[in-house]
């Protein structure tokens, strides 16, 4: 990027960032009475002092931008009122008494100082979502643009490493707005940001920066040209088309680089069968903190290969975790093409209600161990990641599959020149859940006497698959498998059971007297 470039760039940049700071303000002013008619209103005002391109990419930027804030406030409201329940619940009952789930009370507080601190909790709770619902009511949101992290860091430059000067031209990157919508049949998929199939990228200037331009039509054409190195030639199957692609340019000050960011709508994958999907096994994957623990099982349910571990860090910035938990999982789909396996089954994990301190009371430790897991985020990225890869996701119920998986896995398949740890032992229980089988490994053979007190083998073959062993069915009676009295086919006829071929029932029989002599 030449530096006559950059200062075109960071000059369009901050003048849209400008109109875009003013309609979101507006745009907050209208709150939940928005209809068209302002909606309108506010696009015809943006396209004299821009363009109508401009205008409808940054209303429409504005308006989700809301509606994000006013989602994350109803979620805030809920997470209050179920903060003050849960206070409101035990203080209610006696110090130091147990919970009873049978009559749904949960545990007291231990001691008469936790009670005194929950109960000025609970008030300072209770001011909190008295604010929230006011400005819910009234429509209000607070956004910052720019970020209200980086906003707090110019009261603290000395611990973040910045200066004044530093800081600021972060602050000037983020909120500058140089964001355009795709268009389908237009030129190249878009108009306002355009980038051909060879990479040159040019820009439509707003009309009070049209002396700028170095193009016809108003435009300005960048010296530096465009390369995507992730999903290229799609990118390029696009453009080639005509076909609709939006297009982000943001700047990084400390790196002293620009992005360009392509995205575009894809259609959707259909639903592979359940059937169709295990067919060729599945992998199971068990979600850490700090790593994913993936196994490969094949359609009994038996590991094939050796444990997979994926590691991911989860500090720092969202960007950085953002590129560690897809970097994770790019591994992960990699490894499960690798295999041959068409489905990866996840937990069905769900950490809304965990994170409560009064979920887990003191537990600081573990509390702080939920609260970062990204349980949320790894099943949304996964699910779209693994939709490009065609490969399904099956969800599962994750009760006991750690503690099942460490008690029947973990330490027969440990080796010598293997160690398997708990994690690697419940992606295997994650994996047999979503084949259907049982998590418990095989059971022992029967013994010699071939007795039903030995067990038969049933774990490893589903109930409709032939030639499976299992128990024999229990039929009333002795164990000798003759029917019992007064039933079979021939029941009612006697003369049947008479092997001499007489009656037997029917006639009157008696011994004679042997002779004495012959």
């Amino acid at each position: 990027m030449s530096d006559a470039d950059a200062a075109v760039l960071t000059e369009v940049g901050v003048y849209l960032g400008s109109l875009a700071a003013g309609d979101l303000a507006e745009r907050s002013r209208q709150g939940p009475a928005h209809e068209a008619a302002g909606w309108a209103a506010r696009k015809r005002e943006l396209t004299g002092r821009s363009s109508a391109r401009w205008a409808g990419s940054i209303t429409k930027a504005t308006h989700d931008q809301w509606a994000l804030a006013r989602r994350g406030q109803a979620a805030h409201t809920a997470w209050l009122r179920g903060q003050i329940a849960s206070i409101e619940a035990r203080l209610a009952r006696p110090l130091g008494a147990k919970a009873d789930k049978r009559a749904g009370l949960v545990r007291g507080y231990a001691t008469r100082v936790e009670w005194h601190a929950k109960s000025r909790r609970l008030h300072a709770l209770k001011d909190r979502l008295a604010v929230v619902e006011v400005d819910r009511a009234a429509g209000r949101v607070r956004v910052v643009r720019g970020g209200k992290r980086l906003a707090n860091t110019r009261h603290h430059l000395e611990a973040a490493g910045l200066d004044e000067q530093a800081w600021r031209q972060r602050w000037r990157a983020e909120r500058m707005f140089l964001t355009a919508d795709g268009e389908g049949g237009k030129r190249f998929g878009n108009e306002t940001i355009r980038v051909t199939d060879t990479g040159q990228l040019s820009l439509k200037l707003p009309a009070p920066l049209a002396h700028l331009a170095n193009a016809p039509h108003g435009r300005y054409l960048l010296d530096a040209t465009v390369r995507f190195q992730y999903r290229g030639a799609e990118w390029l199957d696009r453009v080639t088309a005509n076909r609709a692609v939006a297009y982000r340019i943001h700047h990084d000050p400390a790196r002293g680089r620009w992005y360009v960011t392509a995205s575009w709508q894809r259609a959707a994958a259909p639903v592979l069968p359940l059937q169709a999907a295990l067919a060729w096994g599945v992998v199971g994957l068990d979600m850490n903190d700090d790593h994913l623990a993936a196994w490969h099982l094949d359609v009994h349910g038996n590991p094939v290969g050796e444990p997979q571990r994926f590691f991911y860090d989860l500090t720092g910035t969202a960007q950085h975790r953002d590129a560690q938990i897809r970097h994770a999982l790019t591994r992960l789909l990699h490894h499960a093409r690798r295999c041959g396996a068409a489905a990866i089954a996840i937990e069905d994990l769900d950490f809304t209600d965990g994170t409560s301190r009064e979920q887990h009371g003191r537990n600081k430790r573990f509390r702080r161990l939920i609260s970062r897991f990204p349980t949320a985020k790894l099943k949304a990225r996964l699910v779209s990641m693994a939709a490009e890869q065609d490969i399904a996701i099956v969800a599962v119920d994750p009760a006991y599959t750690s503690r099942w998986g460490a008690q029947h896995w973990q330490k027969p398949l440990t080796t010598p020149t293997r160690r398997i740890s708990r994690h690697d032992a419940a992606s295997i229980a994650i994996g047999r859940r979503a084949l259907g089988h049982p998590i418990r490994r095989r059971t022992a053979p029967p013994h010699p006497d071939q007795s039903d007190r030995g067990g038969y083998r049933t774990v490893q073959a589903r109930p409709e698959t032939r030639r499976r062993e299992e128990p024999r069915p229990h039929l009333p009676g002795p164990r000798t498998g003759c029917a019992p009295p007064g039933s079979g086919a021939k029941a009612g006829d006697q003369d049947a059971q008479h092997r001499s071929g007489h009656p037997a029932e029917h006639e009157f029989w008696q011994q004679d007297s042997l002779p004495l002599s012959l």
